[in-house]
């Protein structure tokens, strides 16, 4: 039988990733930016807890940290900032529907089929873990441009929305 070889780990990651794909659809579907924002805090928050469920305690952590802490708190800060409409917006939605869904579908298919199709029934090695030590030593040293470049982007839209919504 099937639920057999069900164990907690693996109803956990099914029950989170039934949600984070009916967050995900309602970030894309729904018509209030407050309302999309707040659906992405819960993709984010269902990545972190998959991270969680593969033993990485730091990405998970630094996922809901950088991310839900700083990054959507940063996109609530904009909205605020540029005044968006808070209610339904009707001169948003597009008429045609049908060919943004059949690219989506195109598009996810030709992904799963593709991750599928390279790994196969390959499994992750259990023996190599990273410790949190090796991964801060990676950003600060072979990463460290990356690292700088992203926090100045950040700080660019901050005065962006700033300067945007600024009164003349």
């Amino acid at each position: 039988m099937i639920f057999s070889a069900m164990v907690a780990q693996n109803v956990a990651f099914w029950v989170i990733a039934v949600a984070m794909l009916y967050a995900g659809l309602r970030v894309v579907t729904t018509r209030n930016v407050v309302h999309a924002a707040l659906y992405l805090v819960v993709v984010l928050a269902g990545a972190a807890a998959l991270f969680l469920l593969l033993g990485s305690e730091f990405v998970g952590i630094t996922q809901v940290l950088i991310y839900i802490g700083a990054i959507i708190v940063l996109f609530l800060f904009g909205i605020m900032l540029t005044r968006a409409p808070m209610g339904k917006e009707k001169s948003l939605d597009h008429p045609r529907k049908l060919p943004a869904l059949l690219a989506a579908v195109i598009v996810g298919g030709v992904t799963i089929y593709s991750v599928l199709d390279y790994f196969g029934d390959e499994q992750l090695p259990r023996e190599s873990r990273t410790t949190t030590r090796e991964v801060a030593d990676s950003i600060f040293s072979e990463y460290i441009i990356a690292f700088e470049a992203v926090s100045v982007l950040l700080l660019a839209a901050l005065i962006g929305a700033i300067v945007v919504a600024r009164k003349e």
